[in-house]
């Protein structure tokens, strides 16, 4: 009888990850209501147009939409990696989810504090929302994040200065994109950008990058808070 090969065991789960996934359940649970809310915020543009509708970039101006297709993405691959159990589906989702979900934080952060000021200075008059859609934009998608982040994935690696590097890089990219939009359409998506000179937009982006990379390093520390540190290393 040929003698057996001990294969090396291979954890189901990062030490530091405090519940199972991929994995049905819990996981999956909190993927598929994840989606659900996203799913119904796009229905809500659709069944509830506006100019932007019809306008170049669509609501992708809106960087709470780019948001919510970055946690769509993230969602996606979380779920599919929950059904089918593959690793590589769930190493894409935790590589997405360390730009999407400081992302949904520094969004939800903006959001609140703008509104607290002048909620036009976000949204029009004429198209504000209601309180159901507000949280499904605004607060729904921070939420599920960070608890996919705190509860069904291994610890963060990146450093500060590459978060803020990313965070950075995004937030010029996006400024691009709403300059480039405006070009098209003679608008902003934000009355706050009509607001604002060109200079106080440069301050408004770089701050929104630094607040971004903060908020890299505040999930990391509630993470380490609640699961502990990885003193080897990080996934």
């Amino acid at each position: 009888m040929p003698p057996k090969i001990m294969r090396p065991y291979v954890p189901k789960r990062h030490p530091l990850q405090r519940l199972a996934s991929p994995a049905l359940g819990s996981s999956s649970l909190l993927h598929f209501a994840g989606l659900s809310s996203f799913g119904a915020s796009y229905k809500y543009l659709i069944d509830y147009p506006t100019p932007i509708n019809e306008a170049y970039g669509w609501h992708f101006q809106y960087l709470t939409i780019l948001g919510l297709a970055l946690s769509t993405l993230t969602f996606t691959l979380a779920s599919l990696s929950d059904l089918t159990s593959s690793r590589l589906l769930f190493r894409l989702k935790n590589r997405v989810s360390v730009l999407a979900t400081p992302l949904e934080v520094l969004i939800s952060t903006l959001y609140g504090a703008l509104v607290s000021i002048d909620k036009e200075l976000v949204i029009p008059r004429e198209f504000q929302l209601g309180l159901l859609p507000d949280i499904s934009f605004h607060a729904v998608p921070a939420v599920v994040l960070t608890l996919d982040y705190l509860l069904l994935s291994p610890p963060w690696g990146i450093r500060f200065r590459e978060a803020l590097g990313l965070s950075t890089v995004f937030a010029f990219g996006y400024w691009f994109w709403v300059e480039l939009c405006y070009r098209h359409n003679g608008w902003y998506p934000y009355p706050i950008f009509e607001v604002l000179s060109t200079p106080w937009r440069v301050v408004l982006f770089c701050f929104s990058g630094l607040l971004m990379a903060g908020s890299t390093e505040v999930l990391k520390w509630v993470y380490a808070k609640l699961n502990g540190v990885d003193h080897v290393k990080k996934a």
